[in-house]
């Protein structure tokens, strides 16, 4: 009796024991870039943002402009095209995991509108917050004395003092942390982000 295996045995087999095909589209990813003079609030935002996208069971990633320009940036200065070369980095690694459906973080200084916009096009699904204070506010909130050395002319080309700051002429959203708590101003990103269709509806992502 012959057991030769026919190919359409083989081809049944095969698809009998192929896994089965993910029926859901992934979840899309997003940039939430939030941009500020040093001291107005980013970095803390952006913590707070990354511990309640965590608990939601969110992918998320925060991308910080000292730890990039620390890691990725190093030989860089603080010219403008140094910045802006800070800014393009950031924007690369942003759009590499958001098209894997990671909500990403972008806390940086990211002081030219230019930028910022390119920034935009580079990555596609990018919402550009604007985190609001003054320089007096900033230099209050200044536990590294930079503000100091920057108004005493150790320091040069820092941002709002010796180097411009080109504030968004025109948001997706403005949390001004002088008047606005940590909590609210996170309650606001999830609110934007919900709106970009990346989380449930706002009672889902209350419980």
């Amino acid at each position: 009796m012959s057991h030769a295996l026919r190919i359409e045995d083989s081809a049944d087999a095969f698809a009998i024991a192929a896994p089965p095909q993910p029926s859901v589209e992934p979840r899309a990813g997003l940039t939430v870039w939030l941009t500020g003079l040093s001291g107005a609030g980013k970095s803390t935002l952006a913590t707070a943002l990354y511990a309640r996208l965590r608990a939601l069971g969110v992918p998320t990633e925060v991308l910080d402009g000292d730890e990039v320009r620390t890691n990725l940036s190093q030989g860089l200065g603080f010219s403008r095209a140094d910045r802006d070369t800070n800014v393009r980095r950031i924007a690369y690694v942003a759009r590499l995991l958001s098209r894997h459906g990671v909500v990403v973080i972008a806390a940086a200084i990211s002081p030219y509108a230019d930028a910022r916009n390119e920034a935009r096009r580079t990555i596609g699904r990018f919402v550009e917050v604007f985190v609001n204070a003054s320089v007096d506010t900033c230099i209050t909130r200044d536990t590294k004395g930079l503000y100091g050395k920057a108004l005493a002319g150790v320091i040069t080309a820092f941002t709002g003092i010796s180097d411009p700051y080109e504030a968004p002429t025109a948001p997706d959203l403005t949390i001004d942390t002088e008047r606005e708590s940590v909590e609210q101003g996170v309650e606001k990103l999830l609110q934007l982000i919900v709106a970009q269709g990346v989380l449930p509806t706002e009672p889902d992502y209350r419980d």
